[in-house]
């Protein structure tokens, strides 16, 4: 797995097409476990920010029988 930490103010792309801003990268506060604090680029009646474990954020996953990054980082 790449844990590569992700830059904040970056734009990443989901696997699944939809953009994304990095606010930067915390850490839980109980588990002390890495994660990737992002607001979503689309209006979202769910809320525009979120959270991942920053292991889950940098894996592979299988999309069409291929390997590809969760997210993909786009500009900065």
């Amino acid at each position: 797995m790449n844990e590569t930490k992700p830059i904040a103010g970056a734009i990443y792309q989901h696997y699944k097409g939809k953009q994304y801003r990095v606010i930067g990268v915390g850490r839980h506060s109980e588990t002390l476990e890495e994660v990737v604090l992002y607001e979503a680029l689309y209006e979202n009646s769910l809320g525009r920010l979120w959270s991942r474990p920053l292991g889950m954020w940098a894996e592979l996953v299988e999309v069409n029988g291929e390997m590809v990054p969760r997210f993909k980082f786009l500009f900065n």
